[in-house]
């Protein structure tokens, strides 16, 4: 109840309002296509398979790091793209940036049976579950 405010209707509130932002700067919305890198992760008994979409990385910049259950993806992307009207550019939009993505596995990998495949700006890991060793009761003598 301590928000009510008595009406006054010679009050400025309403012109504020109108004439909020009109002397302003414009800006425009414009897309600066930061790299994301944006994952699918499947689970069976024995493995995880992920895939990511990286556009814009080649193979050989893609970094693929392994420790216990923690899996981290980062590459170096580069976006360029060039508006051209009868041969003027226009508009010239580039970005280069590394885009990383790490992601917590409930169960540790073996890293030495896990498998890359990049193409067509989609990797694909084969990540191998690391065989648990099981629990064993002892017996007291």
């Amino acid at each position: 109840m301590n928000n009510i405010k008595l009406y006054d209707p010679f009050s400025a509130e309403p012109f504020e309002n109108v004439f909020r932002g009109f002397l302003q700067p414009i800006r425009f919305n414009i897309d600066t296509n930061e790299p994301q890198i944006k994952i699918d992760v499947e689970e069976s008994d024995d493995a995880y398979t992920i895939r990511a979409e990286i556009p814009g990385a080649k193979k050989d910049d893609i970094d693929i790091e392994i420790n216990g259950g923690v899996v981290s993806i980062s590459a170096e992307v580069k976006n360029e793209r060039d508006v051209k009207d009868n041969g003027k550019v226009l508009r010239s939009e580039r970005y280069y940036g590394r885009a990383l993505r790490q992601l917590s596995l409930a169960q540790e990998i073996d890293e030495a049976k896990a498998d890359a495949k990049y193409e067509n700006g989609v990797l694909q890991l084969k990540l191998p579950k690391r065989a648990n060793a099981r629990a064993k009761r002892l017996t007291v003598n």
